[in-house]
């Protein structure tokens, strides 16, 4: 929807409205908030946007499309208006701050919300409420409250928001396997495909003939490899270098010829946006059949690829970008814990292929060591220490650890930074990944948390790199460098996709875009596409990709969000069965947010990650070490509590 609102702010064709959107744009222009003509757009004493709500009952409107500050929404003109919902407004021309008023409810914040069963007490009588997962509150559903009496304390559902009509029963709250239907379900994200995007996916079949593909270059008898986590079946990427001629290939599964511009894998995979990734399984963005087999640079198996030949000089830098398409075929599908061991000079257990592959794969190392050393110069670098979560066969947690970034992840991130960085030289206008330089205002906010841990901050507006490595190092001498990193990377604004260029504030780069994960990002399959019809020189088409990209690239970067959140909520919703077991227990802990109210992380156990809604009325130091007794646990909204000691 935010997608098509973009449209009609900037201006729509006619022939270009979606057979679905129709029937809205008629009612809009009975209403006479669109010009009637060739073009459709709104009226200039209308606004589109996102409407948020406050706790004491009024609102603001944040305008699409346009740079403006937000609109005062009195309580009076929401009109039904919840938070979040996508509206049209009208301008109203009053003294004081600029107001609107709702006239017309475009879409609900979600189509569908989660609500589980609870009893209460009511005249000396059992009687059923529902709740809402996230808030805990009560909420009306339109059915009879007989249809509850005999269903568990805890059943969960999915309702539809329009009509108040529960359309899913998801399951109970008792049972852990729920969970992942509730962390999908809260983002109106689904893993099941549509028959006709499954048909259309299985058409492909489970091989190429090369025969069909005379214009590719034929590459299968080079030693490529893929190197992903052990558990991956869906390979993105493979690399191969070539030492005599110093030319680096990085190969990138050929995505877009297989998924057609608004076809029927394509619609679906535009809405899902990105794969979501849970500890145990993935929702793809692409049916299987193609993310897992014929997409995937699977071993030994010949394979369609986009492939950037990149040449280097003896310092090291990058003379010639070429792209082309080509077939591969991987000779071995590495683990980064095999790389690991290679990089170490551990050789144990090779064979031939390893042997081979190692010839050119040990001098890459050494020269992307020294790429990556410039480019930390002017890029910055933080400590990576993602949760690694293991579950068992009942969907509850067998142990947690901290995955830190190793030498075999800084090989495959510089390859594929490279091939990202030629991608973007390619382009003027498009798709960009972008990030923006944080505000001054949060950048001393940061120098004041610093200063009160004891980090002496030498400020240098013209060396932002300079001042953050030097911030690293006293932290590391005190034994709190993952912790500042997290601090510093709170201060800096969120990258997301842009149509144009402005650049990559924290990777240092003047032009930088998304080109090697077709398979799980949507925003490189659209790379793809405009690189595709850039290098054939296709206007045609070329025209007919961009002719809603800015649009689309702010609905990417949303959906980029929201599969994080799902991925968030489902760790959550662990962690608190864990710990609903664990009421009165101990946990070492530390203080990650000092605001009311306070939140810990424990740091060890099968709680490690954790956050922790402190009770305590005390005032904590930021990054203060605590034991952290759990005190109570709500399953629904996977939210704990519990009290921090501070005498540890």
């Amino acid at each position: 929807m935010k997608e098509f609102l973009y449209k009609l702010v900037k201006g729509l064709s006619r022939k270009d409205i979606p057979r679905n959107k129709r029937d809205l744009v008629n009612d809009l222009l009975a209403l006479k908030v669109l010009s009637d003509g060739k073009i459709i757009k709104l009226k200039s004493s209308f606004r589109v946007g996102k409407v948020e709500v406050t706790k004491k009952g009024f609102g603001f409107l944040v305008p699409f499309g346009i740079k403006e500050k937000d609109y005062l929404i009195e309580q009076h003109d929401l009109n039904g208006a919840t938070n979040g919902d996508f509206v049209i407004a009208k301008r109203l021309f009053k003294k004081g701050r600029p107001k609107v008023k709702v006239i017309y409810i475009l879409q609900k914040a979600f189509s569908t919300s989660v609500v589980y069963l609870d009893f209460k007490i009511k005249n000396g009588k059992k009687e059923p409420v529902l709740k809402n997962i996230k808030t805990d509150l009560e909420v009306f559903v339109d059915e009879k409250k007989k249809t509850f009496n005999s269903l568990p304390k805890g059943a969960v559902f999915k309702v539809n928001n329009y009509t108040n009509k529960i359309v899913e029963v998801l399951g109970v709250l008792d049972d852990p396997l729920v969970d992942e239907k509730i962390s999908l379900a809260l983002y109106d994200k689904k893993e099941e495909f549509s028959k006709k995007a499954l048909n259309e996916a299985k058409a492909f079949g489970d091989y190429i003939d090369k025969s069909f593909y005379p214009h590719r270059a034929d590459l299968t008898d080079l030693s490529f490899c893929t190197i992903d986590p052990l558990s991956a079946k869906d390979h993105d990427d493979a690399i191969y270098f070539d030492k005599e001629q110093n030319e680096l290939f990085v190969a990138i599964a050929d995505v877009s010829e297989y998924v057609y511009l608004n076809g029927n894998i394509d619609k679906e995979a535009k809405n899902r946006g990105f794969s979501i990734y849970f500890p145990h399984k993935s929702v793809p963005m692409l049916p299987r059949e193609l993310s897992e087999n014929m997409c995937s640079l699977k071993e030994n198996e010949e394979r369609l690829a986009f492939v950037f030949k990149l040449t280097l000089n003896e310092k090291n830098e990058i003379i010639k970008e070429e792209l082309f398409e080509a077939i591969i075929k991987s000779k071995r599908k590495y683990s980064y814990e095999t790389i690991d061991k290679f990089l170490e000079g551990n050789f144990e257990n090779r064979d031939e292929i390893d042997d081979e592959i190692l010839s050119w794969l040990l001098p890459l190392w050494k020269k992307i060591k020294n790429i990556r050393a410039k480019r930390l110069k002017t890029g910055l670098d933080f400590s990576s220490d993602e949760i690694k979560m293991e579950l068992d066969e009942n969907g509850e947690i067998k142990s947690v650890s901290l995955e830190e970034e190793t030498p075999s992840h800084k090989l495959i991130e510089d390859c594929m930074l490279l091939a990202n960085k030629a991608a973007a030289n390619l382009i003027d206008f498009g798709i960009f990944r972008v990030h923006d330089k944080p505000s001054q205002v949060t950048i001393d906010e940061l120098y004041q948390s610093l200063t009160a841990l004891g980090i002496e901050v030498k400020t240098d507006e013209k060396n932002f790199v300079k001042v953050v490595e030097d911030i690293q190092k006293q932290a590391s001498d005190l034994g709190i460098k993952k912790y500042v990193d997290k601090l510093i990377i709170r201060s800096q604004k969120q990258a997301r996709y842009d149509a144009t260029n402005t650049g990559h504030y924290a990777l240092g780069f003047e032009r930088y875009s998304h080109f090697t994960s077709p398979i799980r990002r949507y925003s490189d399959l659209t790379l793809h596409r405009i690189l595709k019809a850039t290098i054939k020189k296709d206007k045609k088409e070329l025209e007919y990709i961009l002719r809603n990209i800015e649009a689309l690239v702010v609905k990417i970067s949303e959906l980029e969000r929201e599969a994080m959140k799902v991925e968030w909520d489902f760790y959550d919703r662990k962690y608190a069965r864990f710990a609903a077991k664990h009421i009165g227990d101990e946990f070492e802990g530390i203080i990650e947010d000092t605001e009311i109210p306070p939140i810990a992380k424990i740091t060890e156990n099968k709680l490690l990650g954790a956050r922790i809604f402190l009770k305590n009325r005390a005032k904590f130091d930021l990054f203060e070490k605590v034991n952290i007794e759990i005190d109570s646990v709500n399953i629904g909204t996977a939210k704990i509590k519990g009290y921090a000691k501070t005498d540890v």
